[in-house]
């Protein structure tokens, strides 16, 4: 009995360790990785992963009007049907970032779910995306963000060889399944100077996403933080340290 005990604990340790690896916010198991700032501005990042999708522009427009520059993780499927959003997204001074080229889960999300990606499947992921963001826009990424946050064995080379910093979040709205008012409960609990805030302006590789819950929660999130003083900036430049 004390030999089951003691291999029950032992995999149930490995299990957890294998998943904070996977998925913790924090890991740098499979690269480096960050998912905040330092905290020492009253800013935060706005991030939008999945796009660009024709819900990308009244995005953008809104941005504009609130005078604020976030970050899209932009997937090379996406770029490739929509590159005219893409560079509007460049054009309008917000960064892009690499989120894969199709979108795959890189690694078993589920137990049940042994698609198992090889280094050289998720290396042609992310160089993929690279490439078509860099035809389509000019943009060199040097960020990344990973299909659902879920990182795998190779994407540590990937990053390296295309000098890509791997970005997680502070938190995370729920926006593909959650409505306006639920979203921005969340996002409003959880905001913290260098915070980093993950949405959606896409639904994966999906043609025509409805991303209205999500634009209807941001019009209730940006008022509110501006309120309580915060400020929004790129990733990159949340990334910076203070001068001076």
């Amino acid at each position: 009995m004390k030999g089951y005990v003691a291999a029950a604990t032992l995999t149930t340790a490995v299990v957890s360790a294998a998943a904070y690896s996977i998925a913790g916010r924090s890991s740098q198991v499979f690269g480096p990785s960050v998912y905040r700032g330092p905290g020492s501005r009253r800013s935060l990042a706005l991030t939008f992963d999945d796009g660009p999708s024709e819900g990308s522009l009244p995005l953008i427009d809104y941005l504009a009007q609130q005078n604020i520059k976030g970050t899209f993780f932009e997937c090379g499927l996406n770029v490739r049907r929509h590159p005219q959003i893409s560079r509007a997204i460049h054009d309008a001074g917000h960064e892009i970032g690499n989120h894969t080229y199709s979108h795959p889960c890189l690694c078993p999300r589920l137990a049940w779910n042994l698609n198992l990606h090889t280094p050289s499947f998720i290396d042609e992921e992310f160089s993929a995306a690279q490439r078509v963001i860099q035809d389509e826009t000019g943009v060199t990424p040097t960020l990344l963000r990973a299909p659902y946050g879920l990182r795998w064995y190779g994407i540590g080379s990937v990053q390296k060889h295309l000098g890509l910093l791997g970005v997680m979040w502070t938190v995370i709205g729920r926006d593909w399944e959650w409505p306006a008012d639920r979203i921005a409960n969340r996002i409003l609990r959880k905001a913290a100077p260098g915070g980093i805030i993950c949405l959606h302006d896409g639904r994966g590789v999906r043609p025509h996403p409805d991303i209205s819950e999500m634009l209807a929660a941001l019009r209730q999130i940006v008022p509110v933080l501006k309120d309580q003083g915060y400020s929004f900036e790129t990733v990159s430049a949340l990334l910076r340290a203070d001068v001076g």
